[in-house]
């Protein structure tokens, strides 16, 4: 199943816990394993909290001290932070269907990370 997420910023972490968990609940699995994918070089994927909405903000603060947009970076598409970025974080995400639903924790949510927008983005969905 492929996703289509549109982003509006240059760099955000957009919660789609709602939809995943839809895509979940109508594969109609049970018990089963969910991968996750980001085809871009600039976007990522994590699992993080979803109580204080500080925390999204403290994780691209945290990244932009770390790998700034301006550098000394010899990639020549000016975007060479991003993709570093998406490095870091990661491409991809397994997770648990128990009883039909994700099984996370408490407070976690699932964010699409965006570093190089707004753009429109894929995400890849694979249950079994």
């Amino acid at each position: 199943m492929d996703m289509v997420l549109n982003s509006s910023k240059s760099e955000e972490l957009i919660d789609i816990t709602d939809q995943i968990r839809k895509a979940a609940k109508d594969s109609q699995v049970k018990n089963g394993i969910m991968v996750l994918y980001v085809p871009h070089t600039t976007a990522a994927i994590t699992i993080n909290e979803n109580k204080d909405g500080n925390v999204r903000q403290d994780i691209l603060n945290s990244l932009d001290r770390i790998i700034p947009k301006q550098g000394n970076y010899g990639h020549k598409g000016g975007n060479a932070y991003a993709h570093i970025k998406s490095s870091v974080i990661g491409q991809s995400l397994s997770l648990i269907i128990e009883n039909g639903d994700l099984k996370l924790g408490k407070w976690q949510n699932i964010y699409f990370c965006e570093f190089d927008g707004p753009r429109k983005r894929n995400l890849y969905v694979t249950i079994k």
